[in-house]
C-alpha cells in the first residue's frame, strides 16, 4: 500500500526503494514523469513541494497550463444499459446524471 502526501492539489506518492535506500515518489495522476526522493520524510515532502513548484513555474514560463489531476471533471465509458437506469434514476430522483453519479461514487468509495 502507498500512502500519499497533497500540495497544491497535487497527490504525491510515498514508496520505499530498497535498492538506493530512500524514500521515493512521483506526482499521480499527470502525463508525464515528475519524480523526487529524500533520506526521511521531511526531505522527501519538502523534494515533492519543490518538484510541484519546479512543475508549475515550467508551465508558467511555456504559457502552458498546468496539468491538474483532480479538477473536477471524469469522462466515464459505462454500458449502454446502466447508462439508460442512471438516466432513468437521475430522472425519479429530480437530479443531473452528474449529481446521481457523485452520490454513487460517494456512497462507494467512502464506505
Amino acid at each position: 500500500m502507498s500512502d500519499y502526501m497533497e500540495y497544491k492539489g497535487f497527490l504525491g506518492t510515498v514508496e520505499y526503494s530498497s535498492i538506493d535506500n530512500l524514500l521515493c515518489g512521483e506526482v499521480a495522476g499527470i502525463q508525464g514523469l515528475i519524480m523526487y526522493h529524500g533520506d526521511n520524510l521531511a526531505d522527501l515532502k519538502r523534494d515533492f513541494e519543490s518538484a510541484v513548484d519546479h512543475y508549475l513555474l515550467c508551465c508558467k514560463e511555456e504559457g502552458k497550463m498546468p496539468q491538474m489531476p483532480c479538477y473536477g471533471e471524469l469522462n466515464v465509458k459505462i454500458s449502454p444499459g446502466i447508462h439508460k437506469l442512471l438516466h432513468v434514476y437521475a430522472l425519479k430522483n429530480s437530479k443531473t446524471q452528474n449529481e446521481a453519479v457523485e452520490d454513487a461514487l460517494r456512497l462507494y468509495i467512502t464506505a
